[in-house]
């Protein structure tokens, strides 16, 4: 069993990497977090990682409180780097929210990692400069999101893929129309029916903006084009994506809706081993394959344009969409708001300058550009 490092410990997807770490016997000799010093705490007490990285402004509160295990501590977005280039573990699992994962995944792509990643936007913003830099390094890139992962797992010695069924769940506003959908509040949007996410996820998948960046991640991932991904919405979130090959059979990867499953097959790649998740039970079981709104949901065709357009464009529609829905959940905008901005961000008259072969410094700057527009607009 490789050691692993762990970016993103805290949230939903790092503390679920951690119960697989804890039932498999995994080695991990690196955390990091944002800021939730008391959980880091914890893991540090229990894993006794080598090396751990926090934010800037929680850096002397966490340092004092693991004082006496001997840690090395480091901060800031230099840290994660560091960490994610550090050659005490084999695998990096990265699991940072939104654009601050980009810069952690190149650097342990250049360095031959295996990299077990649940960060999309990573390959919707980056895309081919994560690419190119796996080629580079002679890295690995396996998915831990469970549609990519269900896409991976029906792959496996096969190609020529004729389409990708890329399912979700539809969230907790599928079949609504865009007046409900104005009033729709934060607290709201975040209870997912079937997965358990953090706030910023729960309300991607609200918007069907999630399905929007894992159709991007799913072209870059598997090298088809954008008309080859099909989004399908699929209430029960069973089938967890579907492949259709040149002779029109369809393969498709089932289970029931828990993230361990797939972080596991990401660690224990290409071995299986006995899971803690639930066993699933077809009987009883009624599967509902449905089509979703793209006039009551815009992102998800947003995303689609963005992708065929290319250049920064898709890193341009994810800085803004992250700077919107931040906004969204601290009450300062409503939910139909978030598609204006960020739609405007992306093709609105003063919107963000589109750049064919964007170099990284040209990806992060339009990040940057794009979460600045949004913030004017408010």
């Amino acid at each position: 069993m490789q050691n692993i490092s762990l970016l993103g410990s805290t949230g939903s997807i790092g503390t679920q990497t951690l119960d697989v770490a804890r039932n498999l016997g995994i080695r991990v000799t690196a955390l990091s977090a944002h800021s939730n010093v008391r959980l880091l705490e914890q893991q540090c007490r229990e894993f006794k990682p080598d090396v751990v990285c926090i934010g800037e402004e929680k850096y002397n509160e966490f340092k004092l409180a693991v004082n006496d295990l001997g840690l090395k501590i480091l901060c800031g977005d230099e840290g994660v780097v560091e960490i994610a280039s550090d050659d005490r573990s084999e695998t990096l699992v990265n699991a940072v929210l939104g654009m601050k994962g980009l810069l952690p995944t190149i650097a342990a792509a250049e360095r031959g990692k295996r990299i077990a990643f649940a960060n999309k936007e990573t390959l919707v913003a980056g895309g081919k400069l994560v690419t190119d830099a796996v080629k580079r390094g002679n890295a690995t890139l396996l998915p831990v999101d469970s549609e990519h992962s269900a896409i991976f797992q029906c792959i496996q010695g096969k190609n020529k893929i004729k389409r990708i069924w890329l399912t979700g769940s539809g969230g907790p506003f599928f079949g609504k129309d865009r007046g409900f959908l104005k009033d729709v509040t934060p607290e709201m949007a975040v209870k997912h029916p079937k997965w358990s996410m953090g706030k910023k996820i729960s309300v991607d998948s609200a918007s069907l903006m999630n399905k929007g960046l894992e159709l991007i991640e799913a072209v870059h991932l598997f090298d088809v084009e954008p008309e080859q991904v099909q989004v399908v919405i699929h209430p029960q979130s069973i089938v967890h994506s579907l492949v259709e090959f040149e002779d029109n059979a369809v393969l498709a990867q089932m289970g029931m809706p828990d993230m361990r499953v797939c972080i596991q097959y990401a660690l224990t790649y290409p071995d299986r081993a006995p899971s803690q998740a639930e066993s699933l039970d077809l009987f009883g079981k009624d599967l509902e394959f449905r089509r979703y709104d793209g006039d009551a949901f815009p992102l998800l065709e947003l995303a689609k344009r963005a992708i065929k357009t290319g250049g920064n464009l898709p890193a341009i529609m994810n800085g803004a969409n992250e700077e919107a829905v931040a906004q969204f959940l601290d009450h300062k905008i409503g939910f139909t708001k978030m598609f204006e901005l960020v739609i405007d961000a992306c093709e609105g008259a003063s919107a963000v300058p589109v750049i064919q072969n964007p170099t990284l410094e040209d990806i992060l700057a339009s990040d940057k550009s794009a979460r600045e527009y949004v913030l004017s607009r408010i």
